[in-house]
């Protein structure tokens, strides 16, 4: 007890001494700092750059849908080899080579379902422009045929009401879930459950509202998503029975509407305008989407008229990328703390040659090489330290500004910070050790001869 007493007594003894040469020399502890205030401020930076990276990953995720494969239909892709041909020679190849497909359907749906291992479920959508209006008041909007399982693509919830009824979506009712944004617009100071909207030409009952979903357009710009705060849901079959049915357009119509070259957005002939598969597990998302590339490629007849995106193992990718290129910031950054480190060795030795007359009659009068090594290492952590702790006020104010100036989004989290400081710390520690032990080895004889 009496040994941890003394030791603590001749502890405090040497910090106070530290602290007194600091004072003494203020500008060049503060010169000499600037290496590590830099490095730690860059070093968080970085950090939170990475950070913020990492959380807009998990935001497209979330807005994605994990264990999510998509289908969009496209308008056939053409290839060839480019030879002179009279126009009748192109015509009857033309009318040889033409091939028929009806386009992404329910059937192909029903068949992913049916014949795909690990598909949880297949939600297919219809999308279409139409006019709302209620009350005096109106304005474009979408209407979305879907189905139940659309909502568990991206988990959806409920604010008021249910989701569709098994009879509901079966015999094509009209009703419908409204986006947060069309109650608050359509509804206001109302509960709109039980109401009826118009949408185009048929007035839907009410039956549920989607919670608010508050995400940034940039990201929905994107990934190409839609606002579905101002969204209107309805069965799918309700789109078909009661709007629209593209799949009815007949093999004669899309021949006449190739010869008349007519553009690919007046020839949608697909049924459905996106399929979300969800597949049980990450572990087979790359062999469920070979298995239906191949299988919607022959029920189309070889017509290249879908495209099947994978969009975590996109994310995954961009991630990895993001991760590499933080990893390099981060190595650049960390050279700062390299430099400022080196920095802090030189200038102590130069301190430590300075002060040889010093560090002599501290030793005359009683000091140990412990008490030498001890004040100029407690020198350099303080140092240090101080350093880290301006330059981590540093980096939240570069984190800040950086999002500020370019959008980019950062989050600087307790770990970056106890991180940081820890760096700091162990920056002064070993940078500082062999100062310190040069300073503690001197001869006093020697040190008090010098001039």
């Amino acid at each position: 007890m009496t040994w941890h007493y003394h030791w603590s007594i001749k502890t405090m003894q040497n910090l106070q001494i530290a602290l007194d040469a600091i004072r003494q020399n203020k500008l060049k502890s503060l010169l000499t700092s600037l290496g590590i205030i830099f490095g730690v401020a860059s070093v968080i930076a970085m950090l939170a750059i990475g950070a913020g990276a990492r959380q807009e990953i998990l935001e497209q995720m979330s807005l994605l849908g994990v264990n999510n494969i998509i289908i969009q239909p496209l308008v056939e892709q053409e290839e060839g080899k480019i030879i002179e041909e009279t126009e009748a020679q192109r015509q009857k190849r033309s009318e040889k080579e033409v091939k028929f497909s009806n386009g992404l359907t329910l059937d192909d749906a029903e068949s992913i379902k049916k014949m795909i291992p690990y598909v949880e479920f297949v939600s297919p959508e219809i999308v279409l422009e139409t006019m709302i209006i209620r009350a005096g008041y109106r304005r474009s909007g979408k209407l979305v045929g879907v189905s139940n399982e659309y909502f568990k693509t991206t988990d959806f919830e409920i604010l008021e009401g249910t989701f569709f009824t098994e009879s509901q979506s079966e015999q094509a009712l009209p009703v419908c879930i409204i986006g947060y944004d069309i109650g608050v617009r359509f509804f206001p100071g109302e509960n709109p459950l039980g109401k009826k909207i118009k949408c185009g030409n048929n007035w839907l009952t009410v039956i549920g509202v989607l919670k608010e979903r508050r995400i940034s357009e940039e990201l929905y710009d994107n990934l190409g998503l839609r606002n579905t705060n101002l969204d209107i849901y309805v069965p799918i079959k309700t789109v078909l029975l009661r709007y629209t049915d593209r799949s009815r357009i007949t093999p004669e119509d899309i021949k006449i509407a190739s010869r008349q070259n007519i553009r690919s957005s007046q020839k949608n002939y697909h049924q459905i305008d996106r399929l979300v598969v969800r597949v049980d597990e990450s572990k087979y998302i790359t062999s469920v989407s070979e298995v239906i590339t191949r299988m919607l490629t022959r029920r189309h007849y070889d017509v290249v008229d879908f495209e099947v995106i994978v969009p975590e193992q996109l994310l995954r990718q961009e991630q990895q990328t993001r991760r590499i290129f933080n990893i390099v910031l981060g190595s650049i950054a960390s050279i700062s703390l390299l430099v400022g480190g080196i920095g802090i060795m030189n200038i102590m030795l130069a301190t430590v040659m300075e002060r040889i007359k010093e560090i002599g009659v501290r030793q005359a009068l009683g000091a140990t090489r412990l008490d030498i090594m001890l004040q100029f290492l407690l020198e350099a952590i303080i140092i240090s330290v101080t350093g880290g702790v301006i330059g981590i006020f540093l980096g939240i104010f570069l984190s800040s500004f950086i999002e500020n100036l370019t959008g980019i989004t950062t989050v600087v989290s307790t770990a970056s910070v106890i991180i940081s400081f820890v760096v700091s710390i162990s920056v002064g520690l070993i940078f500082g050790s062999y100062p310190a032990n040069q300073a503690a080895r001197r001869d006093p004889i020697e040190s008090l001869r010098y001039e």
